[in-house]
């Protein structure tokens, strides 16, 4: 489960406050949405659930462990045995195919042979690119490299998967499909997912809405 304990986040050289009393409290298999405008800390609070920043105050604990009381190194092996990344710019390696593309996790874990080409088979089926696995990204469509990115966020079983704006350089019909096969790939392995977004399709797609603004974090309707 995530834990979020009344985070406060400021920054010096803009003299403002970005995050105020956030708190939070996601069960596994949950998938919650966070809206807002932009400046509002959306990034912000992902980058410190992801333990790529530090809070001023408060904590962030990720199945029993607190981040801030993890050094860089601790908190680098969490990233990479426990979390799943998704971007709106895909991110995916141009000189690498789309088969190992999506195995790179698996291989920054020590998992190779059979049983990690068997996972990344099943995850390319998943998404549809089975017929594409030798393909290097240049070659992709949009929407097939964000199925792309989306296998090799999930390709490793996260516990908590991180989800920024992902469908904003896709068409309505393809957003709509990669969306679907994000919340089934997380409801099947019944992990955490958040997704930072302005749409409020796409909020829509999940189990809880939160807006996050100057005045801290609230429910909204789904």
């Amino acid at each position: 489960m995530l834990t979020i304990e009344r985070l406060h986040k400021s920054f010096a050289a803009a003299s403002r406050q970005v995050l105020r009393d956030i708190s939070l409290h996601i069960e596994p298999g949950e998938y919650v949405a966070i809206v807002g405008e932009s400046g509002s800390g959306k990034s912000t609070l992902l980058n410190l659930i992801a333990g790529l920043d530090t809070p001023d105050v408060g904590r962030i604990v990720l199945n029993g462990q607190d981040l801030a009381q993890l050094d860089d190194t601790a908190r680098t092996l969490l990233r990479r045995v426990s979390m799943g990344f998704v971007f709106q710019a895909f991110h995916l390696l141009p000189h690498l195919t789309v088969e190992r593309n999506v195995a790179l996790p698996l291989a920054l874990n020590g998992i190779a042979g059979p049983a990690a080409r068997q996972r990344v088979d099943e995850l390319l089926a998943a998404v549809g690119l089975l017929d594409h696995r030798n393909d290097f990204p240049a070659r992709l469509s949009g929407g097939e490299m964000q199925r792309a990115a989306l296998a090799r966020a999930l390709v490793h079983r996260p516990k908590l998967v991180l989800a920024d704006e992902p469908t904003g350089n896709l068409d309505a019909e393809t957003a709509a499909e990669v969306l679907e096969l994000l919340r089934t790939q997380l409801k099947r392995d019944q992990a955490i997912g958040i997704l930072v977004t302005h749409s409020a399709i796409a909020a829509a797609t999940t189990d809880r809405i939160y807006r996050l603004s100057a005045q801290g974090l609230t429910a909204a309707p789904v």
